[in-house]
């Protein structure tokens, strides 16, 4: 079964290729420092019946240590006290613009419609997006971002981790967040931007009308972040701020019912990827589960099981040096302990949410 090694040790080649050629980059990248570009800047948030988290989160995003910004939220047809929560903080902060959406959109679905409003609204010509039920890090938040931008960057992609907590399911939800990250991060810093997050994100007022990819996809829940910079980023336009005061904390599901749920709506919007990108993380995602997959066969049916062990081996321990300082600079050292745990329980992740790639079924976008 000769065949069945060589197939084997391409798949450990095309993995190797991607930690040495692409995600090496992030472990390898130094962060840029506050150059105090004070640009002007708008923050936007969309809110559907968060009052508890506008209460607890929007009084820091209201306090950041910068200058020139204002903060535009969206009520989105809310009916708890969101209203009057908005009311007292604008009171307190001037900086607050409040937009409050009385009637649905019956042509865009999920956050498309409050997000075109708050857009719509925004004075500054870049727009930092973040979401109610977020947390940033510390007050330096803004000035990070904005720095990232001053050097006539477009788009900036921030970094959107998860709160720590004891259990398999934290520490399954960080690891995903981690991978994700680690891919859509090095992948810019290669020059081929794909994605980023609506958690933490900026990018400028122009690029988003001249993009306005809401009206080929209505039907979409979620993914409209995805779409937009999958769509507009390009090797010039876009760069990553992933120093620690700019990250991006929120709350993670407590549940593995609601987690696969809110992946459902995720990863829904990768078949509108361009072609190029699906190619490439779909060969990362198929290479990583023939590699167990086809070990366990080597092992089985072939005599070359203990070159196929050291060609593993080998894979490991270079995603463990990759893996060990990507998560050192993402805050996310703690889970370096458990990668290899936690790299076998990610095939549970592809085949759960493969079927999500071809369909869409939940009608809200919070």
């Amino acid at each position: 079964m000769q065949g069945l090694f060589i197939l084997f040790a391409a798949t450990c080649a095309i993995q190797l290729f991607y930690f040495l050629f692409i995600f090496r980059r992030l472990a390898v990248y130094k962060p840029t420092s506050i150059a105090g570009s004070g640009l002007p800047v708008s923050i936007v948030i969309c809110a559907k019946n968060a009052s508890n988290l506008l209460e607890k989160n929007l009084p820091l995003v209201l306090g950041q240590d910068y200058q020139q910004f204002e903060v535009i939220v969206v009520n989105d047809n809310s009916d708890d006290d969101t209203e009057l929560v908005l009311m007292r903080l604008s009171e307190k902060y001037p900086s607050l613009v409040v937009r409050t959406i009385f009637q649905s959109s019956n042509t865009m679905r999920g956050k498309k419609f409050p997000l075109t409003i708050g857009m719509r609204a925004v004075v500054n010509e870049h727009a930092l997006l973040t979401d109610a039920d977020c947390l940033p890090a510390s007050d330096k938040w803004v000035c990070h971002m904005a720095s990232a931008a001053g050097n006539s960057r477009e788009i900036v992609l921030g970094y959107a981790p998860y709160r720590k907590y004891d259990g398999v399911l934290n520490k399954f939800i960080r690891y995903e967040t981690f991978l994700t990250a680690l891919q859509y991060l090095s992948y810019a810093l290669a020059g081929i931007p794909y994605m980023g997050l609506g958690r933490n994100m900026m990018y400028s007022k122009k690029l988003f009308f001249a993009n306005n990819i809401f009206p080929k996809h209505p039907h979409l829940v979620s993914g409209d972040d995805d779409l937009l910079i999958n769509k507009a980023a390009n090797r010039s336009n876009t760069t990553i701020q992933i120093n620690r005061e700019p990250f991006i904390y929120s709350e993670p599901k407590r549940t593995w019912n609601e987690y696969w749920e809110q992946k459902r709506r995720h990863v829904s919007t990768g078949r509108y990827y361009k072609l190029g990108h699906q190619f490439l993380l779909g060969l990362f995602s198929v290479s990583h589960i023939l590699v167990y997959l086809l070990l366990i066969l080597v092992m089985i049916y072939s005599d070359y099981g203990s070159g196929a062990l050291i060609l593993f081996g080998l894979r490991l321990i270079v995603q463990g040096i990759v893996f060990y300082y990507c998560m050192r600079k993402l805050e996310e050292q703690d889970l370096f302990r458990y990668y290899p745990l936690l790299d076998v329980l990610f095939l549970l992740y592809y085949f759960k949410l493969a079927p999500a790639l071809f369909q869409t079924k939940s009608d809200a976008w919070k």
